[in-house]
This record gives structure tokens, sequence and C-alpha cells, in this order.
């Protein structure tokens, strides 16, 4: 006796997470389908805004020097007023997906593969000549919507580094403290930290030796 014809299981369009997703999802992206669908990496960044995936590609060295040493150097100064201090970390906000360039948090985030926005006092952007509106204009407003209530930007305009801090006030950004390289950064509010911004940068000192290359 022929036996009946089984129906075959649904196939996922995707075996594991993958940039493929881009292409054949079509509806709106939230922070929670870009989480599931599209691979952990290194390189790009991948934020969902408004329904919207925005792919970044890797920065220059400079971005990421200063990405690795400023962290490093809040990191030990907010942990003296119980913060704790992240980069490129996934902060979702409602549906949407942001990875800012580095994070104050009032909680550790360790075993966490996201964090929401509620729980940050301070956020950061290390502006990019080719993203300057977004680091400068978009997310300062985005960030400032959600009710963070500090935004830190780094300039890095000509390779001379600025730090600018900002504090939230009846919804908008407001100065709060700024220094360019050569000169001390300083701030006081969420946490006391103060820094040259010229050292953010891999230069040699004019005195430094040089060293030969290998062989001579």
């Amino acid at each position: 006796m022929a036996q009946p014809a089984m129906t075959p299981e649904p196939v996922s369009q995707q075996a594991e997470p993958s940039f493929d997703a881009l292409c054949w999802h079509n509806g709106p992206w939230t922070a929670a389908l870009a989480l599931e669908l599209l691979p952990e990496t290194n390189g790009p960044k991948a934020e969902v805004l408004n329904g919207n995936v925005i792919v970044t590609p890797h920065a220059g060295v400079d971005h990421q020097s200063v990405e690795r040493e400023l962290p490093y150097l809040l990191k030990q100064a907010a942990r003296r007023a119980g913060l704790w201090v992240y980069h490129a970390v996934n902060i979702t906000s409602g549906t949407d997906l942001f990875i800012p360039d580095f994070v104050v948090l009032t909680v550790s985030g360790g075993g966490r593969r996201t964090m929401p926005i509620s729980d940050a006092v301070l956020l950061g952007e290390i502006v990019s000549p080719g993203n300057r509106r977004k680091d400068v204009i978009d997310r300062p407003r985005e960030y400032a919507a959600a009710g963070v209530p500090f935004f830190l930007r780094v300039d890095l305009r000509n390779r001379v580094p600025t730090l600018a801090l900002y504090e939230l006030v009846e919804g908008e950004y407001r100065p709060l403290a700024a220094a360019a390289a050569g000169t001390t950064f300083q701030m006081v509010r969420p946490f006391e930290f103060a820094i040259d911004p010229a050292t953010l940068l891999d230069d040699e000192s004019p005195d430094a030796p040089s060293t030969p290359p290998p062989g001579n």
C-alpha cells in the first residue's frame, strides 16, 4: 500500500545569520530582526533606524586609535563613579538599534548581547569624514530624543582631535565642556575625567628616536 506523500518542513531562507538577509527581507527592519538575521561582525556596523538598516564600513586608523584609547581611559575614571564603559556596544531603543563608538552605562553589560538605551548615561561618537552629518547632527538628535543625559563627540578634522561634551537640557544637548589637541579637556559630570586630546592619536613624539628597519 502506497504511503501518503509527506509535506516537507518549511525551510528557512538562510541557514545562519548572513548579510544576504538585506536582499531577501523586504519589510521594515527592527532591532530584534537585525540581531536575529544579520551576522555578528568586528568590521561593518549594521544599525537600524526607522525601519531601515544602515551599514557603515570600518573607519580609518585614526578612528580606530581613538576608539581603542578613549574608552580605556574613560573606563578607569568611570569605575570610580560606579559606571561602566564599553566601545561599539549594541544599544536598543524601541525598534531601533544603535552602535555608538563608546558608551557609559549605569550597569555592567557582562554576558549581554544588547543593552537598552535607558541604561546609558553617556553615548559617544567619533566623527568620520564620510559620516559627518550622522555623527554631528543625526545621532545627537536621536540620543537626545531617547533621553540620554550626556553626549560626547570626538572630532578628528585635519588630525587635530577635539572633544566636546554636551548635557541634555529640556530635550536638547547643550555644550558643557570642549578642548582641542594641546589643551586639557576636563569634565566633572557624569564623572571626573581629564585628558589632552592630542594623546589619542598614534603619533610619535617629535623628539622620539627613530627605529631603524630590521636588518640595518
